[in-house]
């Protein structure tokens, strides 16, 4: 079969099948121009999810007439010059606009900063209109309809309308928390409309214009620095947390990524501290050396690689983890505010069938409450003749019949045990144990609630994690070693981590080119599939050049361990015991959840218990 060159619109429309994937990826192009351009100011609209209309206008720099044409072209940009080692913009291929042009309706109007008139370029299905002369403010507006008309098949492929708006919508908040200086507004028949104001220099105020106002109130600042990379931004406290990884935002040079390196980094900097099935909040901006990043690994853009990424990994989770330790043992305020809401008018628990206390048989689960069927309700008043009332029957309420709270008897102001247990204290002083297993402490401005089970659970686990620190782990030779026939690069890669592993306990050697025999495995971890669990580890390493998954394993059994040693539901405790657990909490790292990742405690402050009794 004979080789001939392609057309440049078919040409066109196969770089369009990795730059545009959807209307989303079109949107984000043409708004990384936008902030290339100098914009301050870019405003986004959309109709049909994006399939109908896109389109763009920003006050950045504008483009001369000349410009415009070479602006459809492939591999035309005014952003890099002969080299790829010093990126510094967001955009750089030149592949976008003859991309879109190539498969939809493509409109450009541009007026130069300072010029007298504006020009504007069209092209459709690859099929270019001359530039021509047109009205325009200075900047530049990209207009694009009729998305894939060019290719059906494209078309077929994408989702409904609400999906691909929603879509759009995270490009654009992935944008403006990026940059901050900018203002951002995304409008359209398809949406309502989201008004972003430029921040300035205050980050925190643009992050919590995206993620929303109780972000600020859980967010730990983190500034660290390694070598020539830096790692800044802000990281949720454990507790505030989310039920996927769509509120993790990473940037690197000031271009989101979504780069599986960096995900997975936060997540190892969380692990024992989130549920599982839950996802913390992050933002995190990386700031490196240009040469040391590769941005053009994919046309899209959103995924690089570093040239050390070990050295990058371990910053995240160094930094996160410190940044915990140092303040993130604290309660989340949505556990506040949520036990607020709860006493409110209507509330309806969503879960309240299958909490974890009730699971556990500590108590029945109440009847959502209803303020025209309490037993408190006020009587003969006008409030209840409006709402209504029905009468309450006999014994109703007979199941929501609780133990009373068990109250320590009256420690004198003078004693040891006051003077050393203060309420300034930030868990406070305890006061009472509720139901065996809830410990009641008075703070100078509220009180705390903490599950002693799962408190301690979580220092006990810390207290095994030390161990692991250190010194090499226990380990059980095997009578017969296990061999293990694995690819050559793989055995390489191994014995690169051998040392390492060996401090866990695991004693591997090399058994030929292709092959590695199993001395001795984790004591800790008792009888196992050593050769599986090898395999496991080689695949880890070829992928992110970690072995961190038997460390984890390690971990977890220490946490099982942990879960069945501590101070168990049902216990009463002394005065002194119940202090002496509030002031370990204090001084341990990562108290403020348990091992499976649920709060261990919840403050309420003096402002929010008047607010229940409508004293504020």
């Amino acid at each position: 079969m004979a080789i001939k060159l392609l057309s440049e619109t078919l040409i066109n429309q196969i770089a369009a099948g990795e730059v545009i994937e959807r209307p989303a990826s079109a949107v984000k192009e043409l708004v990384e121009n936008a902030i290339d351009a100098g914009a301050t100011r870019i405003e986004v609209a959309t109709s049909g999810g994006g399939k109908s209309l896109i389109r763009v206008s920003d006050n950045g720099s504008g483009m001369e007439p000349a410009d415009l044409e070479l602006a459809i072209r492939r591999h035309c940009t005014s952003k890099i010059s002969d080299t790829l080692d010093d990126i510094v913009s967001l955009g750089f291929r030149g592949e976008a606009l003859p991309s879109i042009g190539s498969v939809a309706k493509l409109t450009i109007s541009s007026r130069r900063v300072g010029s007298s008139e504006g020009a504007e370029i069209a092209v459709a299905g690859g099929r270019v209109t001359p530039v021509r002369p047109a009205a325009a403010n200075p900047g530049t507006v990209v207009e694009v309809r009729d998305m894939f008309f060019a290719t059906p098949a494209r078309l077929k492929f994408l989702k409904s309308e609400r999906a691909e708006s929603a879509q759009i919508t995270e490009v654009v908040k992935r944008m403006a928390v990026a940059f901050p200086k900018i203002r951002f507004t995304l409008s359209g028949t398809d949406r309502t409309t989201l008004d972003l104001p430029a921040t300035g220099d205050d980050h925190l105020s643009r992050i919590a214009q995206v993620l929303g106002p109780e972000f600020r109130d859980n967010a730990i600042l983190i500034n660290a620095e390694r070598e020539d990379v830096r790692l800044t931004g802000f990281a949720g406290i454990p507790t505030f947390n989310r039920g996927n990884s769509a509120h993790q935002y990473a940037f690197v040079n000031g271009r989101p990524i979504q780069d599986k390196l960096v995900l997975s980094a936060i997540r190892g900097a969380y692990a024992e501290t989130v549920p599982a099935g839950r996802y913390p909040v992050a933002v995190l901006a990386i700031s490196i050396d240009p040469a040391l990043v590769d941005v053009n690994v994919h046309p899209a853009k959103s995924d690089v690689r570093f040239r050390d990424p070990g050295l990058v990994r371990g910053l995240i989770v160094g930094a996160i983890r410190e940044a915990l330790h140092r303040e993130g043992d604290r309660a989340s305020t949505a556990g506040a505010g949520g036990m607020l809401s709860a006493f409110r008018p209507g509330f309806r628990p969503a879960a309240a069938q299958s909490a974890p206390a009730y699971a556990a048989g500590r108590s029945s689960a109440p009847a959502d409450w209803r303020a025209d069927s309490s037993p408190f309700r006020p009587l003969g008043s006008a409030t209840t003749a409006s709402a209504g009332f029905a009468e309450v029957r006999q014994g109703q309420f007979a199941d929501l019949a609780q133990p009373a709270a068990r109250a320590e008897a009256p420690v004198d102001a003078g004693s040891p045990a006051t003077a050393s247990e203060p309420t300034r204290y930030p868990l406070g002083a305890a006061r009472a144990q509720l139901h065996e297993n809830y410990i009641i402490a008075q703070t100078d401005d509220g009180l705390v609630i903490v599950d002693q089970h799962a408190a301690h659970e979580r220092l006990v686990f810390e207290s095994m994690r030390k161990a692991l620190v250190g010194r090499r782990l226990p380990s059980q030779a095997l009578l017969i070693p296990e061999i293990v026939d694995l690819p050559e690069e793989d055995c390489d890669r191994l014995m690169m981590h051998a040392e390492g592993l060996d401090r866990l306990g695991l004693a591997i050697e090399r058994f030929g080119p292709g092959a590695i025999a199993i001395r001795e495995t984790p004591a800790m971890l008792g009888r196992m599939d050593a050769v599986g669990m090898v395999r496991q580890l080689a695949d880890e390493i070829a992928e992110w050049d970690t072995s961190e998954g038997l460390s984890q394993r390690l971990e977890h059994v220490a946490a099982t361990m942990a879960c069945h040693g501590s101070v168990r539901s049902g216990r009463r405790l002394q005065v002194e015991e119940m202090n002496a657990l509030l002031r370990q909490m204090e001084e341990t790292p990562g108290s403020g959840q348990c091992n499976h990742g649920r709060p261990t405690f919840i403050s309420l402050k003096l402002s929010d218990i008047e607010r229940l009794f409508g004293r504020s």
